[in-house]
């Protein structure tokens, strides 16, 4: 099947275990999502998770066009660990490399995402949730934090750049995430809704900056956030008003946009209500948690890709290739050598 003859619906679904059971094989072939999602509790060893991705794409009748993603940030956010691919600093680690020297930061972003690249890309995964495009401010949550590079929303989007360049080098392909911004939140929104009073000019201003640096990337992960001088009575994951006024006019995004999870305790709801509502607002819905019964709520709720969603995945299933020639070994002795004086 060609990317644009793959019939596909309007969600990205996780699984259980480190193998498929019958019942989901028979479950993704039925609803035949677009993508799929992994997580720490799918990755045994290498040979495995390759089983396993491979498995996922035999479902829904596609080959390497079918969007396999996973979190592999580093610092606390890293998925896939020792011994398949190693422990990796924070992104905050590498904002403090980039305040001693802004050259040697931009180069050790973009080496992580190499390398991130090639642990990633044997195993199948073609897609990474990064950058990490929130920009934190003093008091806010946790739950952004070391991940995001820094607390200047111009270096955010310097740092942003050079590892979403990285990751494509190597054949997988950036989310940037979670527009239109996290960073102001006080609240974890995989636990309860964060509300930002903030004017709007104040925020196009600061957290918007990286997201409209970075707009001509091809995919974008959105958040459980609400913005009261924007949309009051929606978080963004579930307002038209913040997709179709910020998003897509103010930063200018026009690439394909996923929700975070569905499953966090920000959205009010049944998992079905939530799905409704954000399939309304965004292009894709993002479920990770792999529990069947919510992914039959989720299913039940969307329709097949088609119009400018359609066309969106489309563009990111085209954009799928092989990585650039590197010598994997000289990249990881570079990166070594540069985190070492950080």
């Amino acid at each position: 099947m060609t990317a644009q003859s793959r019939p596909a619906k309007a969600m990205i679904l996780g699984c259980l275990g480190q193998r498929l059971s019958a019942d989901e094989k028979a479950f993704y072939r039925d609803e035949q999502p677009w993508g799929f999602i992994l997580f720490g509790r799918n990755i045994g060893e290498a040979e495995q998770v390759r089983d396993l991705v491979a498995e996922m794409r035999k479902t829904v009748g596609g080959g390497a066009e079918v969007p396999v993603l996973i979190d592999q940030e580093g610092g606390r956010v890293q998925r896939i660990r020792e011994p398949i691919a190693p422990r990796y600093p924070s992104g905050a680690d590498l904002g403090a490399l980039y305040d001693q020297d802004a050259e040697k930061g931009l180069r050790a972003a973009w080496l992580m995402s190499r390398l991130h690249a090639f642990d990633l890309y044997r195993l199948g995964i073609n897609v990474d949730c990064l950058p990490v495009l929130d920009v934190p401010i003093p008091g806010a949550s946790n739950v952004i934090g070391n991940r995001a590079y820094s607390n200047d929303p111009y270096v955010v989007a310097k740092m942003g750049q050079a590892a979403a360049d990285g990751l494509k080098a190597g054949g997988v392909l950036p989310v940037m995430k979670h527009m239109p911004g996290h960073g102001r939140g006080m609240a974890d929104s995989h636990h309860e809704l964060p509300v930002v009073t903030l004017p709007r000019a104040e925020l196009e201003a600061h957290d918007f900056v990286p997201f409209k640096a970075l707009a001509q990337e091809l995919m974008g992960m959105s958040c459980h956030v609400v913005y009261t001088d924007i949309d009051p009575d929606h978080p963004a994951s579930t307002s038209r008003i913040v997709t179709e006024e910020i998003v897509r006019k103010a930063i200018g995004f026009e690439g394909l946009l996923m929700s975070d999870d569905i499953s966090m305790n920000a959205l009010e709801g049944t998992i079905g209500e939530r799905a409704v509502r954000i399939a309304a607002a965004l292009d894709v819905v993002l479920h990770c948690h792999g529990h069947m019964d919510e992914m039959k709520a989720v299913a039940a709720a969307v329709s097949e890709l088609s119009g400018k969603a359609r066309e969106r995945a489309d563009a990111v299933e085209a954009a799928f290739g092989l990585p650039d020639k590197a010598d994997e070994q000289a990249l990881r002795d570079e990166f070594a050598n540069l985190t070492a004086v950080a």
